[in-house]
Formats: structure tokens, sequence, C-alpha cells
């Protein structure tokens, strides 16, 4: 009996049951599955309040920036939009030089006329959700292989796409949820006009960096500040001098009263991607092999960046976006693996599999139908050799060093001249996109310090990489340089064409095949390419077994436990996490409040460090305690508070809600003790760390005086 009520427990925690600090749900569904928990926990709206198709709701103030790399809200009447200083970091960095170093300094639009475009950034507001797994399902058999099923759910999945969307300006795409058992389409309306309104400095908006990432307590402002622009018609427009501020259907009102503990508290957003499933075949291979080999590459080249962004401030405005990029997820590595070997994820997944084992073996028709499911993904899992060769060649030369990707980019133009239909309009439609990429990717581009990117991480896939996995480049490495890529690299950066951006455009200019294939560096990046190809398809030979077993595995789950609410991994479509306001016990004897103040912002400060620095402004207002209205009860002026909401990546800059709808925090954070939550949500540890409101309009009022944005919100006191 014990065991029973153990192997329970460990479902509710590993297997996405109903509890209510834990789970993604499809905001859709509310009204079916969480309402009248949500309002017994102190919710004061109702399902249709949250989400409705019909009227204005919460879902209509939130929005997936860069179709769902981060989420945004709309906080005012005309399209004024609150993300993570993090989420817009690339855009700030983008406008920002050495004699306007919009980083360091910060930027606030005083007017419409100042704020700054941003082409080829996107909000996207979802417009409905449809379940549709009978339909796209209807004609799929058990009898059907793998590639079969897969066509006929594409098939079938476009065409419900396509009839969403016909004779109107959205945008759909059908999705799977839970591990292919569901269907569900989802349709959007996205604009392309996005500008920059303000954004703090990095001493603020990326107080504690590195150290402080991942990390309670925290007193980071991690916010920025965007607007909506449409075209005078209010649909979606690119960027036009003509274009107007939209008028959004909804916009969040934002509330200066404070958050106490226990107080209720929901968030919406975008969150990219969970594995609450994985099985533990699935954890081992994370924690074996896809964890350890981002450590050590992205180890290696941040070192390098970390040498160049050093010499100089231009230096630090080029690479602050890519350093920023690599290390998130290089530290998140880290403390994933540390919260999986803490919480023993690995056993605990193993005593799910051994009683879901149980449980089909007992009946002859579920044995039949589920028996197979865990054969199957051990056997995804029993060569990983090419797997391995994937994620190093990844890490290393496809995300790692930026000449080959960018040379990639050229292939494009290969294809059109060895395969000349007469097309010349597309030719030179490709040629004009080439050129006008140049100006951006030399901007912050330094070639001596890509080149020692490619040297060591070259290196790195070499000593890890079985032979038979190498790109054909590497054995002219062993011929003409005896194996030194130090010495490759120097000769592969002298001779190419791709370093150069005066040599790029002219050859833009007259197209000549010679030169192209001449080139050293187009002569390995082809090489690697080739080899990813192959390696790719040789790993794609277990996707059958994978995909299979995960998905009856799953089915198998919900069969055996009928009276659980399952909710979805993760997958970068809107969904609802609420909770409440919580503090949290991190090891024995330590308890962590649920909120920080300016206080620990100053016990924090380095003068001159490049994450602890305060601004001498900053510190003046907080000595002389020139908090205003936003001031806590006691005098305080709170920076950041905790929530037991479930997130991840792609809930950055989603908004913190309370039961009347108000914004009161944005998220920005996972705590370090739960980095396992990918994987395993720890609900005794499992917090959401955000950005108090009030912290972040003192910063816009009192330290930037910003006071034309404050005076668009409806500010509840």
């Amino acid at each position: 009996m014990k065991r029973f009520y153990l192997i329970i427990a460990l479902m509710f925690m590993l297997l996405g049951t109903s509890v209510a600090d834990e789970g993604m749900w499809l905001p859709a569904l509310i009204q079916k599955l969480n309402i009248t928990e949500m309002q017994q926990m102190g919710c004061e709206l109702s399902a249709e309040d949250i989400y409705s198709i019909n009227n204005s709701s919460l879902k209509d103030a939130v929005v997936a920036l860069d179709r769902g790399s981060c989420t945004a809200e709309l906080i005012s009447k005309d399209g004024l939009l609150l993300t993570n200083h993090h989420c817009g970091f690339g855009e700030i960095q983008g406008h920002s030089s050495v004699d306007h170093d919009y980083l360091k300094e910060g930027f606030w639009a005083k007017s419409r006329d100042e704020e700054l475009p941003n082409p080829g950034k996107t909000v996207s507001f979802l417009i409905r959700v449809e379940d549709v797994t009978a339909k796209v399902l209807e004609n799929v058999t058990e009898q059907m292989s793998y590639d079969e099923r897969g066509a006929e759910v594409a098939k079938i999945s476009r065409q419900i796409s396509d009839k969403a969307i016909e004779g109107t300006k959205y945008d759909a795409r059908v999705q799977s949820l839970f591990n292919d058992n569901k269907y569900y389409l989802f349709v959007y309306e996205t604009f392309r006009d996005v500008r920059l309104v303000g954004a703090p400095p990095v001493a603020i908006g990326k107080f504690g960096g590195d150290t402080d990432n991942w990390m309670w307590p925290r007193q980071t402002g991690d916010f920025s500040i965007f607007r909506v622009y449409c075209g005078p018609d209010g649909n979606p427009a690119e960027y036009s001098e003509d274009n107007v501020p939209l008028h959004p259907k909804h916009f969040l009102p934002v509330s200066i009263k404070g958050e106490k503990m226990g107080d209720f508290a929901m968030i919406l957003g975008y969150p990219g991607s969970t594995n609450r499933y994985k099985t533990s075949f699935g954890v081992d291979y994370t924690m074996e092999v896809t964890n350890p080999v981002r450590v050590q590459v992205r180890g290696a080249k941040l070192a390098i960046i970390d040498e160049y962004m050093n010499t100089s401030p231009k230096a630090r405005i080029q690479y602050a976006s890519k350093y920023a990029g690599s290390s998130n997820y290089y530290k998140f590595s880290i403390g994933q693996n540390k919260g999986l070997t803490d919480l023993d994820v690995i056993a605990k997944k193993k005593a799910i599999e051994d009683e879901f084992t149980k449980w089909a073996n007992a009946n002859p028709e579920r044995k039949a139908k589920y028996g197979k499911a865990l054969e199957l993904i051990q056997k995804g899992y029993a060569d990983v050799s090419s797997n391995i060769a994937r994620e190093y060649m990844s890490e290393s030369m496809i995300k790692g060093p930026e000449i080959f990707m960018f040379a990639n980019r050229f292939s494009a133009i290969e294809r059109l001249m060895e395969n000349d239909s007469g097309n010349n309009d597309r030719s030179e439609r490709m040629i004009e996109r080439l050129k006008g990429s140049l100006d951006g990717f030399f901007k912050d581009y330094d070639a001596e310090t890509d080149r020692k990117i490619v040297a060591a991480l070259l290196k790195i896939y070499h000593d890890n990489v079985k032979a038979e996995f190498y790109p054909a480049v590497f054995d002219e490495v062993q011929k003409k340089f005896k194996g030194d890529f130090n010495k490759f690299s120097e000769k592969l950066f002298a001779k190419t064409i791709f370093t150069d951006q005066s040599r790029l455009e002219e050859f833009l200019s007259n197209p000549d095949m010679k030169i192209l294939k001449k080139d050293m560096v187009w002569q390995a990046t082809k090489s690697i390419f080739d080899k990813y190809r192959e390696i790719t398809d040789k790993s794609n030979e277990t996707a059958p077994y994978l995909n299979e077993g995960r998905r009856l595995f799953l089915a198998g789950l919900m069969e055996m436990n009928k009276n659980r609410e399952f909710y979805p991994d993760a997958n970068s479509t809107m969904r609802l996490t609420y909770g409440k306001v919580l503090d949290y016990v991190p090891r024995d004897g330590v308890l962590y409040e649920y909120f920080t103040t300016t206080k620990g912002y100053l016990e924090k400060e380095i003068p001159g460090d490049d994450e602890f620095d305060v601004p001498p402004r900053m510190k003046e207002l907080i000595l002389d305690k020139d908090y205003g209205r936003y001031a806590d009860a006691d005098g305080s002026l709170h920076t950041c508070f905790l929530t037991n909401n479930d997130i991840t990546g792609g809930n950055s800059g989603s908004p913190v809600i309370n039961g009347k709808g108000e914004l009161i925090g944005i998220a920005f954070d996972g705590n370090w003790e739960a980095m396992s939550g990918d994987l395993a949500f720890e609900p005794d540890l499992q917090r959401c760390i955000n950005v108090d409101i009030r912290f972040v309009l003192w910063i816009i009022d009192k330290y930037a005086g910003a006071t034309n944005l404050i005076d668009e919100m409806t500010i509840v006191e």
C-alpha cells in the first residue's frame, strides 16, 4: 500500500497532474479544467474574462514576441508593450554605438517621433484555439507505418490551417500536443512594425549579470518597452512613417497596490519547450550528452568572446547580445544537471515506468496496445553515437562560429546559378537580400575573434567525436596542417571573401561560381553542412522508435490515470499558469523571503564592476528613499518577488496578473534549485522570479523622467 501511494505522489510531481502551482494550461480549456480552483484561490475573474473569442479578454493583451522567443503584454490603449530587458537586448544592442551606447546609458523616447524601428521584430496575437484531433486523425489507422501516419497528419493539418485563414489576414498552424495524441489549431494575427520606446541601462536591466542569472535573491529591473504600430486601417503592415499606434482589444491596468504572501497570481505567456513526460532514458541522455556538450563548447566560446569584449567599448557593444544569448543556457545546463541529480529524477522516472509496465501487462488488450512503448523508446537510445555527433556539430560548427552559417546563406546563389531556369528576377531578389544583410552582419562581427572560435571549437569536435562523423575538411587539416586547427583557421580566414564586406559586395555585383568554389570558407562550409545533413539523417533513423514509443507511453499514462487532468508540454503556444506569491526553503536552515528591495540592490554594489555597478543617479534616489507612490506600505521599494507559477523559456516577459486582472509584475527567470523544471516540476522548490511592477514604474518615472509613458497607463492605486 505504501508503494502505491508513493507512485501516486511521484505521478503528481512528474506527470503533469492537476496541482494548483503546476501546469501550463491551455486558456481555451480553463472553463472546463481550472476556473473553479482558480476562484477558490482568489481569482475574481470568469473564464470568459481570461479567454474569449467573442469579446475582449486577457488573452488579447498578451502577445508572442518574435513568434514565441519571449512574451510581452499591452499596457496602454496606444499599443505600449512591456517585456523583459533581455527580450529586447538584441534591439537595444543593435541601436547602440560608441556615441550612443543605449546598453550602458539606457534609452527613453520622450515622443513618438523618437521611437526606433526594428525590422524583423514581430508580435503575434492569439485569435482562437480549436481542438482538431478528430479531423487530423480521421483516416489514421494503427496499421499505418510511422512515415505514413506522419504524412497523413501533415496533409490534413495543412488543409485545416489553410481553410482557417482563407480570406483573412491571419496565419495559423496545427500543433501536436501530448506527444502526437492530440492536435490543436492556433490562429494568430501578426504585426510587423514594433518600435523601441524605452530601456534602462544594463546596470539596472541586467543587474547581477551572469553571476545572479537563475539565482534568488534578485534585484534586477529586467524590462524594456516597445510599441506596436499598424497601418492606418488597423491591419498589420511593414514599417512605414504613415503607420499609427495599434489600439488593442484589451490592455492591462497596472496595479501599484503591491502583493502579499499568499496572494493569487497567474501568468499568461508563451512557454517554449518542456518535456515533463520524458522517460528515464531521455533524462539520462540529457544529462550525459546534451548538457555536457553544451557546457563544454559554449564555455570555450564564451571565454574567447569575453577576451575580445574587454578590449574596447566598441567590442563590448558588438558582442554583448551574442555573449548573453550563449551564456544563458550555458549556465542553465549546469544547473539542470545539478537539479536532476539532487532530486534523483531518473530513479523517480524509473519507478513510474515500472508501475506503467505492471499496469500494461495486467491486461492482454493493454499489453497489446502499450506493452511495446518503453521497448521502442529504449531502442531509440540504443546507439546514440550519431546523436552525440549532431549535438557537437550543432554547438561547435552550426551555432558556434558565425562564418559557416553566414557563408551558407550564399548556397541559394549556387543553386540558382547551377540550375538556371531563366528566372533572373528571382536571382536578383536573392542577391539584393544578401546585399542588404551585409551591413548588419559586419557591424557586429570581428573576424579574428571568430577565427579563434573556429580553431577552438573544431578542435573540440575532433577530440570528442568518432572519425566517421568528421566533415571532409578535417582531412585537409590533417594532411596540410598536421592536425593543427589554429594554423588551419589562420589560412582559412586569410583565403576568403566572407570576412571582407567590400569583397563580398564586389562578388554580389557580378557573382562568379569559380570564385565561390575556390574560397576556403565556402569549401569548409559545404563540407560541414553536407556532413551535418548526413549525421542528421543517420540520427533520424531512430525517430520512428522514439516518437511512436513516446506517443504510446503518454497515451497509456493518461488511460492509467483517467481521473487526473493532464496538461500538455509547452510548445510556444499560449498557456496559463496559476498559483500564489510564495517564499521557499532552498536547503536546511535557510528561508528565502518572497520579495527583495532596493536595500539589497545597494548591498550588492561593486563600483565599476560589469555586473554589480550602480548608476550614480540610481544610488542617489535610493539613499534619499525617493520612492513616491511606488513605495510599499512599510516605506521600502520592492524590486522583485516570487510566485510558484510554472514557467520556462519563452515565458520571459510574461505578465504576472493578480486576481482582478491587473498587472503586478513581469516574469523573467526561474530559480537555481529547481533547474530540473523542464523535465520534472518540484512544487516545494520551483519558483518564478518576477520584477515588481512598482520598481519598473519607479525607474521609468523617477530615474528616467519618462512621465509621458506613465501618463499612458491606467494605474490602479
